[in-house]
């Protein structure tokens, strides 16, 4: 038998040769046909073209997603303008005001018995430093005590001098006595005057002496003068009130007043110096009174205000800078004097630019980058070209415009998940 079966849908043509061929041969060629025909007939009909899937879209590999449970951790500000100040820096050290320091010396030679005061100590105006044993000190007491005496002694004779001319002039009113006698009376008087006021006067010299240069208070001078005891102890003061910052003394050691050691040095420290080497080249944009931004090493973390209070007359020969000295309030003692600094000046005019937090920027090496906000939860990496850094906030030159949105708080976690 032979078939033909074209693939046309609706259309089926076929021959069968051989005759007498039975109802049963007949049946069974049927199902055979059927069967061909439902082989021949798979994938026969209209043909179609393949489907292909659509390419799937190319992913932004410098954009991440966060979910809204991640949205917390963020803090998305908007780019503003800010207006930069032009700044010069210099490096330095902090010192002690000298204007608030005073050095203690003695103002007698002896042997130091007690050492009152310690270093790092806080004094007040006229609290004991220590104490010293001087024969000057003895020596000042004995001769104020020699200058009572002889005021004492010129006051008496003052007094009998006083009642003899008195009774001579009864006398010679009487003419009991003689011209002579009496004026001898009255010359007697008149010296016994003088001599009365000379005594004064060593009296208040000696006063002025162990009061002034010896340094006893007027108390001890009463007390001196009332008991006439010699007290060979005495007390050096603090000058100022201030904080003990060296000291060069100790028990049992014997000064002299005519070296000039400086035993003690108290300073205030409620305001400190910092001394700046400032190029030379700079030195015409600096100007007194001009405020500075101060930073220490050991304080890393903070920033000082200070104000120019002095530029230096001469340039250094060697490293063609000079010194510009500034005042800077230490309110809680932070600063302690020898501490490296560094500090920035500001000159020129203010520009204005995109400004982002410090903590927004990422760096990468040299390079700086910022998440960009471009939708709800979705942000971008994005290159950015950085200037001046003030008042924690960066200096956008390139990369950004005002207007757009980028994390600060944050933006490390959106780098790490990008970095994932």
């Amino acid at each position: 038998m032979n078939f033909v079966m074209p693939c046309k849908a609706g259309k089926r043509h076929g021959r069968v040769h051989g005759a007498g061929v039975g109802t049963r041969s007949h049946g069974v060629l049927g199902a055979g046909v059927a069967l061909v025909l439902a082989s021949l007939l798979v994938g026969c009909g209209p043909e179609a073209a393949p489907v292909k899937a659509p390419p799937p879209q190319a992913k932004d590999p410098n954009v991440v997603q966060v979910v809204a449970d991640q949205m917390h951790q963020l803090n998305v500000v908007k780019v503003e303008p800010y207006r930069f100040r032009i700044q010069k820096q210099a490096i330095g050290q902090i010192a002690f005001n000298e204007d608030a320091s005073t050095v203690v010396l003695t103002p007698f030679s002896g042997r130091v018995t007690r050492v009152l005061a310690k270093v790092g100590e806080e004094v007040k105006r006229n609290t004991p430093l220590f104490e010293i044993e001087s024969p000057e000190v003895v020596q000042a007491q004995t001769d104020l005590i020699a200058a009572l005496l002889a005021r004492d002694k010129a006051q008496s004779n003052l007094q009998i001098a006083q009642r003899q001319a008195d009774r001579m002039l009864r006398l010679i009113k009487d003419k009991a006595a003689s011209q002579r006698d009496a004026d001898q009376a009255v010359n007697d008087l008149a010296g016994a005057e003088s001599d009365f006021k000379t005594a004064e006067g060593a009296l208040t010299s000696a006063r002025n002496r162990l009061r002034i240069i010896i340094g006893r208070d007027q108390t001890e001078v009463d007390r001196l003068e009332r008991e006439r005891i010699v007290n060979p102890l005495i007390t050096v003061d603090s000058p100022i009130d201030g904080t003990v910052v060296a000291r060069k003394v100790g028990a049992g050691q014997y000064v002299r007043a005519d070296l000039g050691d400086q035993l003690y040095t108290i300073s205030n420290l409620s305001t400190m110096w910092l001394k700046a080497n400032v190029p030379e080249v700079d030195i015409p944009l600096v100007r007194l009174g001009q405020d500075l931004e101060v930073r220490v090493a050991a304080l890393p973390n903070r920033v000082f205000h200070a104000r120019v209070i002095a530029i230096g007359a001469s340039s250094d020969a060697s490293t063609r800078r000079v010194v510009v000295r500034s005042e800077i309030p230490n309110p809680d003692g932070a600063l302690k004097s020898e501490m490296f600094a560094s500090f920035k000046i500001s000159v020129g005019e203010p520009e204005s630019n995109p400004a982002v937090p410090v903590d927004a920027v990422i760096w990468d090496g040299d390079a700086s980058f910022v998440w960009v906000q471009r939708e709800p939860m979705t942000f971008q990496r994005r290159s950015v070209k950085l200037g001046l850094e003030q008042d924690s906030v960066v200096q956008v030159r390139e990369g950004l415009k005002v207007g757009e949105q980028v994390v600060s708080r944050g933006s490390l976690f959106v780098d790490n998940q990008w970095r994932q």
